[in-house]
């Protein structure tokens, strides 16, 4: 997909209660801090794994910045998806002051 400015985004502000989001990072970014909830597909592994993404309804995909998110939005809407990518990330979540968890047991925080 060659334009992007096309491409379906919201700000973390925007993201409905109890939406699907889908996390893009590494292994490493999910463990450190993630939202509660969300499905956790690095975007390498996209190609493989993105029949575990719930394909009739709206998914909200997230990074650590915007980059990888747009990705692989622009990857899922190829695929009959009906992706959105989150503006400014997980980074941009932490500014909100949104809730994180982690897997280390640690306070939550974006990597």
């Amino acid at each position: 997909m060659d334009n992007v400015d096309n491409l379906p985004s919201a700000s973390v502000e925007e993201i409905p209660e109890g939406a699907q989001i889908l996390d893009v990072r590494e292994d490493f970014e999910w463990e450190a801090g993630h939202i509660d909830g969300a499905r956790h597909i690095p975007l390498g592994q996209l190609p493989e794994r993105y029949g575990e993404v719930v394909a009739d309804e709206d998914v909200y995909v997230i990074c650590r910045s915007g980059g990888r998110s747009l990705r692989a939005t622009a990857y899922l809407l190829q695929y009959g998806f009906d992706p959105v990518n989150v503006l400014g990330g997980m980074g941009a979540w932490a500014d909100a002051d949104k809730p994180m968890v982690s897997e280390t047991g640690e306070t939550p925080t974006v990597r």
